[in-house]
């Protein structure tokens, strides 16, 4: 079994140090659309380094190398076909909010595997500090055809959406080359960009990250229910349920809780199919 969940659980955690400033935010906050209107003041805080904000999602890209989704698919225990995995959900704790220029020592391990049948699911763990702890992420690598050894199937985290109406509704178009800007990132997957390697993977062209539908969920509410203020983001959890291909327009859905959004995100041009499920954003 290419997967050997007691060797990849024991296995040491890899550090890294990680280090950004404000172009790394700018680049980040352009590939998830930000920019449009580029005068546009709410824009200028993503786009602007004299006023700049940075959105909490932003610690999935930062530092680039730091440990994350790739790096966990090389951990001991996991020997896979980057061709079969697939980002299957990220959850985000954010403990103080995110400066624009910073240093911090990244430890990153596989906290979990989790046998699906068809498939396995490890969960890669990074937590990110400097004099104190700054967020903690959590990437599920789905990777098909590497279940079925009997293992732990893992929690259930589905969550059926609010029976009323959305409070909200706004809807976000992906540009035609936005996975093309957002893997300047850090995250290279050739998925994203090479059309023969799309079709191994069993797609008929290149998809957007994930983690690119990820970051424009997450500045639509910020901006839509937030009063545009991402220091109120404290959690953010979602489950990758379909895919988005470039070119395609995001409809999202918000939900008013009691200290949370719950969001539901589905691409328009294919009757609204499903793009990230169980989201919810916990703020204060």
């Amino acid at each position: 079994m290419p997967i050997d969940a007691a060797k990849a659980l024991a296995a040491e955690p890899r550090t890294g140090e990680l280090s950004w400033d404000h172009k790394d935010v700018q680049l980040y906050h352009l590939g998830i659309g930000a920019g449009v209107p580029a005068s546009d003041p709410d824009e200028l805080r993503y786009t602007l380094e004299s006023r700049l904000h940075v959105l909490p999602s932003f610690a999935t890209v930062a530092g680039a190398g730091s440990p994350g989704v790739i790096s966990g698919l090389s951990m001991p225990g996991v020997d896979v076909d980057l061709a079969r995995v697939l980002h299957g959900g990220q959850s985000l704790r954010i403990h103080r909010p995110i400066p624009a220029r910073g240093r911090a020592r990244a430890t990153g391990r596989i906290a979990a595997v989790y046998d699906k049948g068809k498939a396995a699911v490890l969960v890669m763990r990074t937590e990110v500090a400097d004099d104190g702890p700054l967020w903690t992420n959590d990437a599920q690598i789905y990777v098909r055809g590497e279940g079925g050894w009997g293992g732990d199937r893992g929690p259930s985290t589905r969550l059926d959406p609010p029976s009323r109406e959305p409070d909200r509704v706004v809807e976000r178009h992906v540009r035609e080359d936005q996975a093309l800007l957002y893997r300047l990132s850090g995250d290279w997957n050739p998925l994203h960009a090479d059309p023969e390697f799309a079709k191994r993977a069993g797609f008929d062209r290149p998809i957007l990250h994930g983690l690119c539908t990820y970051g424009m969920t997450l500045k639509a509410v910020v901006g839509t229910l937030l009063d545009g203020d991402v220091t109120r983001v404290r959690s953010y959890a979602t489950r990758f349920a379909g895919v988005v291909y470039p070119g395609e327009t995001l409809r999202i859905r918000m939900w008013r809780l009691d200290g949370e959004v719950r969001v539901a995100v589905s691409a328009v041009e294919r009757d609204d199919a499903p793009v990230l499920a169980d989201t919810v954003v916990e703020h204060t």
